[in-house]
């Protein structure tokens, strides 16, 4: 089965930097898109980055120029650079993939979430 697994969350003052990544593994044959979402404490978990696999991103208006969404695919690897934190950025971060599997199939798949807190 494919796997997502996050690193990199923590916590950070404002104005601080953070990176997280997403490595994602199994039988996987390509990978049409990956993102980032995140989810505050009484809010709806919103996308924030995501990129297909031409490598377009798109971003969330409220990260926009903060934030930049990259991929190593020979690791099938993806990060999220994050500038210039705010205190509304503190959330749990999911990583996301559309995959194409070996076995030709299409699945959307979600990591298990990282806790980014940005404090004052």
């Amino acid at each position: 089965q494919v796997q997502l697994v996050e690193s990199g969350g923590g916590l950070v003052q404002a104005g601080g930097s953070l990176r997280l990544s997403c490595a994602a593994s199994g039988s996987i044959f390509k990978i049409n898109a990956m993102g980032w979402a995140r989810q505050a404490p009484g809010k709806q978990r919103e996308l924030v980055a995501s990129f297909t696999d031409r490598r377009t991103p798109t971003y969330a208006d409220s990260v926009e120029g903060r934030f930049t969404i990259s991929r190593d695919n020979a690791k099938n690897t993806m990060y999220l650079q994050m500038n210039s934190l705010k205190l509304e950025d503190t959330a749990v971060y999911y990583c996301t993939a559309q995959v194409v599997t070996s076995a030709l199939l299409i699945s959307d798949f979600w990591g298990q979430g990282v806790q980014v807190t940005v404090s004052s």
